[in-house]
């Protein structure tokens, strides 16, 4: 059989480019910027378009293309699309904001439900309305000049003289812990940054922000993946802002400001107390929960409690009981899962699959009308859903006292039409999640949606034997459902706890990063996990052993003493 016919052939000096949308194929020469296809492949979008995936890898507009590859383009309805705008206009506020008020130290805190963050200033008073408008200005400004923002990598000895000369005393303090020789870095308009994740090509793509006053603080406002091309409402109420100030006086009492700080204290072993003093915060907030409850004992009847994935609610609500039964309060607890409809009634989600997040797939109207009944002291046969056969079973029968606290814990549990009938005074809502978290440095947050998300990936390997890649695949569908049941309703609690704990990224390091590396390149998953290990890789560990044994984080880790504490079964 003959051999297949080769011979010697020149270096291309073109690459190609295919889309696999649809869009075509286009060539260029090589080492042509990405952000060059897309113009051409998509000339009414190209502002739209923030970043593709190259071969399932995620990858910034600025890359040269040196060979012929498949891109699927990322716009801001993309998860990693809107990340990326998000971390370029916060880029975007701290160039003007240096340039216009050079004392000013921009603080990037805490993210708001409504799309945007919580951002302080240091080095001089609060800035007035004018001086945010003047400032929102300049930012148009630099939009409209559609300035270039340059990608370097830097040796670490140029990093320090850059932000010496910078005055970024805290990624100074960071730089201690780089593992690598070099640090990754971003130019534009002579101000150059550190951050952990892909960056815009240039300030001209930044077209939808806002700045808003919210004093002492104010709020930089960004599009949410749902309507990428507008703001929403930013007037609204907002009890987190409550929980900042609170987190922010936590990190005053325990002396750290930033991971660097939190590193330093691993090394000089003051870890250890920081674990306990972070764990007696946390007691000391739930012991103000119960205080609450017990002094409105005689109208408190229902406790409803809520929030999303991995945020600790389940050891939150056996710890809040033990503090109800210190104050002589005898909570009992009725699960919302027993007030499932009948398996067949289920409604259907758009694939044709049961959804038992909807609010439908509960009984509300028997739940109402039952939690109704007990908190008149009436007597009630309470359902128990046999979930092998997809239907309610008659269950306990029961009746409370004076002393009694029911507890229900739901996604739907701050939704109003769940119990609409139960006198106001009577119900105490509360919503649970990790609303704050130590920031690498100012200008880079770690998101709590991230912090879940480490929380969950180690869980779901120790107690139900997925990989990191299963629980990231699922992620999002979680995170839908979370968007539909949970969030549009948390303003309706009566108290948010904060189950963020200073120190938990530093004690699931060591179990979380061996999950993520699992993961290999070219699958869908890949790019979330390189990203969760760019931020961690900031943290030194800590002994998970340093944990106490009844902490949220042992909800995640193993090990809680509270995981056999049964309040679950409602005594006749």
């Amino acid at each position: 059989m003959p051999k297949p016919f080769a011979k010697p052939a020149e270096p291309r000096a073109n690459a190609q480019v295919r889309f696999d949308n649809g869009h075509g194929q286009y060539e260029a020469p090589v080492g042509t910027p990405l952000e060059n296809y897309i113009c051409s492949a998509y000339p009414e979008q190209r502002r739209s378009i923030v970043a593709a995936l190259i071969n399932g890898k995620l990858t910034e507009l600025t890359t040269p293309i040196h060979t012929d590859c498949v891109v699927h383009p990322l716009d801001l309805t993309n998860r990693d699309g809107m990340r990326i705008y998000r971390r370029s206009l916060t880029f975007l506020l701290i160039v003007a904001a240096r340039e216009l008020f050079p004392r000013a130290d921009i603080l990037v805190d805490h993210s708001l439900p409504f799309g945007g963050y919580y951002c302080e200033v240091s080095g001089r008073p609060p800035f007035t309305s004018e001086e945010l408008m003047a400032l929102q200005t300049r930012m148009r400004e630099i939009v409209n000049a559609d300035e270039r923002i340059v990608k370097a990598r830097l040796p670490l000895t140029d990093a320090r003289e850059v932000f010496t000369r910078q005055g970024y005393s805290d990624k100074l303090r960071l730089l201690q812990y780089r593992t690598k020789d070099y640090l990754t870095v971003y130019t534009t308009r002579g101000l150059t940054d550190y951050f952990y994740g892909y960056m815009l090509p240039s300030t001209g793509y930044l077209k939808t922000f806002a700045l808003n006053p919210l004093p002492p603080c104010f709020i930089l406002q960004f599009p949410r993946t749902a309507h990428p091309d507008q703001l929403e409402r930013a007037d609204r109420p907002c009890k987190l802002a409550a929980v900042f100030r609170q987190h922010n006086e936590y990190m005053r009492v325990l002396d750290v400001e930033d991971v660097a700080a939190l590193n330093h204290a691993i090394e000089s072993e003051r870890i250890r107390e920081i674990t306990l003093v972070a764990e007696a915060l946390h007691e000391q907030r739930i012991a103000e929960i119960a205080q609450t409850i017990a002094d409105r004992r005689d109208s408190i009847r229902l406790v409803l409690i809520a929030g999303p994935s991995s945020s600790g609610k389940t050891t939150f609500s056996k710890r809040l009981a033990v503090q109800l039964l210190a104050h002589g309060l005898r909570p009992i607890a009725i699960g919302l899962d027993d007030y499932f409809v009948d398996r067949e009634q289920t409604p259907l989600d758009e694939h044709g699959d049961y959804d038992f997040e909807s609010f439908e797939a509960v009984d509300h109207a028997l739940f109402n009308r039952q939690l109704l009944e007990l908190t008149e002291g009436r007597e009630v046969t309470l359902p128990h859903y046999d979930f092998k056969a997809g239907r309610r079973v008659s269950g306990s029968t029961v009746r409370i006292s004076r002393d009694h606290v029911i507890i229900a814990e739901g996604i739907h549990a701050l939704n109003p039409s769940l119990v609409p009938d139960v006198p106001p005074e009577r119900v105490y809502r509360i919503y649970v999640s990790a609303l704050t978290q130590l920031n690498i440095d100012r200008h880079n947050r770690v998101t709590t949606t991230d912090t879940r998300l480490v929380r969950r990936i180690v869980r779901d390997a120790r107690e139900r034997g997925y990989t990191a890649r299963d629980t990231i695949s699922r992620w999002e569908k979680v995170r839908a459902g979370e968007n539909r049941n949970i969030f549009p309703f948390q303003e309706n609690a009566d108290v948010m706890f904060n189950s963020a704990l200073v120190y938990e990224h530093a004690a699931l390091k060591e179990q979380v990063e061996p999950l993520l590396r699992q993961i290999r390149p070219g699958t869908p998953e890949y790019s979330e996990s390189e990203r969760l290990l760019a931020f961690l890789q900031w943290f030194r560990a800590a002994p998970a052993d340093f944990t106490p044994d009844n902490s949220i984080l042992r909800e995640f880790i193993g090990g809680s003493s509270l995981r056999d504490f049964k309040l679950w079964e409602a005594a006749p």
